[in-house]
């Protein structure tokens, strides 16, 4: 349909004229200097003319455009390119199962115009900081969609399509090609047929989809049955949070008893006061806290009996928490021995009366080298008896004092100092 600049009818006098479009950050790109065209007289969704811009993201990136007037995209708050939401980077349909509502937009174009004529009154009402009609009243945020948002940009949505003359084989430009000289996706893959309206009114949306059945086999934080556990371990704190700002943050659900940060393992343990207050502050943190631009990982902490290193060894369970499977191929313990009470302990078949029995352990001098006189020297037997303990030599009974300088066998000894004549 065609419009003369020159027509005074509704269409023409509410013609978007707009000096800048509504992107996210993935959209405009990572290149800060960028050069945008605009265009006049594009349709496509609400069927009134509004300013196109097209634009080039980066280097080897295909270029891109709106697709969608200013209106259309504050009454759903999306992007004009992408149609995902500015908040959370989803599609239309994942976040409005997330917030639990249903904005039904109208297709026929007498109320699909009423429509729009009755959000564009309400955006001018507005301060332009929340989004209007059903959107604006629902709840702040929900734990599937802080999950599944996304926080960064995502620039290798922006690259080009594939070349068609490249798959059938007939792409001679090689390097200088515009277009990506890859292989395609499966033709049977649902995500090969997307389509922007579907999108834009959230229904039959591929990629909604597949992010809804991601989120509902996300893992999730159990609650543990010994209520003795009122701890909260967090970790992945790195270097920069600080105590007050986990007490900042957790202070809100109950008392806190202790704070305690680790700074080696970069982790912290928040014990409550009460076990109603842990419960809170798990449901209400997890996967969703975020400190200073980091999320942080938020877990239920042990009971002091699983804390225990030995408990942990005898399940088979190490420090780390991981189970240790058992190796195959080695043998298992060993049984204890058979204990027989009636069975005798008397393996010498010794009388209770018995002397001690005497076992012989000295061996024979070698060869040239004579035996030391008797008494000296290290005994020949000794008694298998326990209590029977050799005496020290400063303990000896008094005799005879043997003098190594005067026995008659050392060289240098004179027989005068024995006794001689």
């Amino acid at each position: 349909m065609a419009t003369s600049l020159g027509a005074n009818i509704y269409n023409r006098q509410n013609w978007e004229d707009a000096d800048f479009p509504i992107l996210c950050q993935t959209c405009l790109g990572e290149n800060p200097y960028i050069r945008m065209v605009s265009l006049i007289n594009c349709l496509l969704i609400c069927a009134r003319p509004f300013t196109v811009f097209r634009w080039c993201p980066g280097t080897r990136m295909r270029f891109k455009k709106t697709e969608v007037c200013q209106t259309c995209s504050k009454m759903k708050n999306v992007c004009q390119t992408c149609l995902l939401d500015l908040e959370y980077g989803l599609p239309i349909q994942v976040r409005d199962t997330g917030l639990s509502i249903k904005d039904d937009v109208p297709k026929s174009d007498v109320n699909k115009e009423y429509y729009t004529q009755n959000m564009e009154r309400e955006i001018g009402n507005s301060d332009g900081t929340r989004p209007v009609g059903l959107l604006g009243k629902a709840p702040s945020s929900s734990d599937m969609l802080l999950k599944l948002a996304r926080t960064t940009p995502y620039y290798k949505r922006n690259r080009p399509h594939i070349c068609s003359f490249w798959v059938k084989g007939e792409c001679k430009r090689g390097e200088e090609c515009p277009y990506r000289h890859e292989k395609p996706t499966d033709p049977d893959d649902p995500l090969a047929d997307q389509n922007i309206k579907d999108r834009y009114y959230g229904i039959n949306d591929p990629v909604a989809d597949k992010l809804l059945k991601r989120a509902s086999t996300m893992p999730r934080l159990d609650t543990p049955e010994d209520k003795s556990i009122t701890t909260l371990y967090v970790g992945g704190l790195g270097d920069s949070i600080t105590d007050s700002e986990l007490r900042n943050h957790f202070y809100q659900f109950g008392e806190i008893r202790t704070t305690t940060i680790v700074q080696r393992q970069q982790c912290a343990f928040i014990q409550f006061a009460t076990r109603q207050a842990a419960e809170l502050a798990a449901e209400k943190s997890f996967n969703k806290l975020i400190i200073k631009g980091r999320r942080l990982n938020v877990k239920w902490g042990r009971s002091q009996g699983a804390r225990g290193k030995e408990g942990r060894e005898r399940e088979g369970v190490t420090e780390m928490g991981m189970k240790l499977e058992p190796v195959p191929g080695l043998p298992g313990a060993l049984p204890p021995p058979p204990v027989d009470e009636d069975a005798p302990t008397n393996y010498f078949n010794l009388g209770p009366n018995s002397a001690p029995p005497v076992m012989n352990i000295s061996l024979p001098p070698p060869p040239g080298v004579a035996m030391p006189p008797p008494g000296f020297g290290p005994p020949m037997f000794h008694s298998m008896d326990p209590m029977a303990i050799p005496h020290p030599m400063g303990m000896r009974p008094p005799g005879h004092v043997h003098y190594p300088s005067q026995d008659p066998q050392r060289m240098g000894a004179h027989a005068s100092r024995h006794g001689g004549s």
